[in-house]
C-alpha cells in the first residue's frame, strides 16, 4: 500500500457509498503508488490528488452513475489557460476547457497503465 494515503481519504472512502468504489478505489492506489511526490485530500466530495501542494487531479463521483478524473490546473482557470498544451498521446482526455479535461471511469480502469502516466505528466506540466 503507498506510504502518501491519507487517513482523511481512507475516512472518506470507507463511508462512500457508489457503484464504482471499488474501481475508484483501484485507481486511487495505482496513482498514488506511482509516485512519492502525490498526495492526496477531500475536495469536491471525492478524492483529489496534489503535487508540490497543488490540486492538479480529482474524482467527480455525482451523479453517482458514473466517476471521472477531472484534469486540472487548480482550483481556478489561471491567466494562461489559452497558452497551456498538454499532448494526450492515449486519446483518453476529453478536453472541457483549454487547460481542463475528464477521463472516464471505465476508460480509466481499462486502461489504467496509460491513466496512471497521463498523470504523472499532467501534475508535472
Amino acid at each position: 500500500m503507498p506510504n502518501n494515503k491519507s487517513q482523511e481519504v481512507d475516512r472518506f472512502m470507507g463511508e462512500l457509498d457508489h457503484p464504482l468504489k471499488d474501481e475508484v478505489e483501484r485507481l486511487r492506489t495505482a496513482i498514488l503508488g506511482s509516485n512519492d511526490g502525490i498526495t492526496e485530500h477531500v475536495k469536491w466530495n471525492a478524492p483529489s490528488f496534489r503535487y508540490a501542494g497543488e490540486d492538479r487531479v480529482t474524482f467527480r463521483l455525482y451523479p453517482v452513475d458514473r466517476a471521472q478524473l477531472v484534469f486540472h490546473r487548480g482550483s481556478r482557470v489561471r491567466a494562461d489557460a489559452g497558452d497551456f498544451a498538454f499532448d494526450d498521446d492515449t486519446g483518453l482526455l476529453r478536453w472541457v476547457a483549454e487547460d481542463r479535461a475528464v477521463v472516464a471511469l471505465p476508460d480509466a480502469e481499462a486502461r489504467e497503465r496509460d491513466v496512471v502516466t497521463i498523470v504523472n505528466r499532467w501534475v508535472t506540466t
